[in-house]
């Protein structure tokens, strides 16, 4: 699921959904029509700057925090993005070694 929209209207449904917002409450609150809000949040639609700044105040978040997407990173994808970082930066791996060293007994 690389397609920023898709991603983008995840976020905001999973804070819509947190917040225990519906789809209509959310519409309401943005000044925009329900299908709007399905849109985006099935990437559809991408939202344009000022819907999306009214999106993040309605949900209470920064409009940065929409774009923060860590939390549907598949273990796969947050391997293959760790092993780019420690081949192109040896300081990385020296340092992501000693964490590593430092917590290895204590992960269980």
């Amino acid at each position: 699921m690389s397609d920023i929209k898709k991603l983008l209207g995840k976020k905001i449904k999973l804070i819509r959904k947190e917040r225990k917002l519906t789809q209509e409450q959310l519409a309401e609150k943005v000044d925009i029509g329900t299908p709007n809000i399905s849109y985006i949040e099935n990437g559809k639609f991408a939202p344009s700057s000022e819907t999306l700044q009214k999106i993040a105040l309605a949900l209470n978040v920064s409009a940065c925090e929409l774009y923060n997407f860590d939390e549907f990173s598949s273990i796969n994808d947050i391997k293959k993005e760790l092993f780019e970082a420690l081949d192109k930066d040896e300081k990385i791996l020296k340092i992501i070694y000693e964490i590593f060293k430092s917590i290895r007994f204590h992960v269980k």
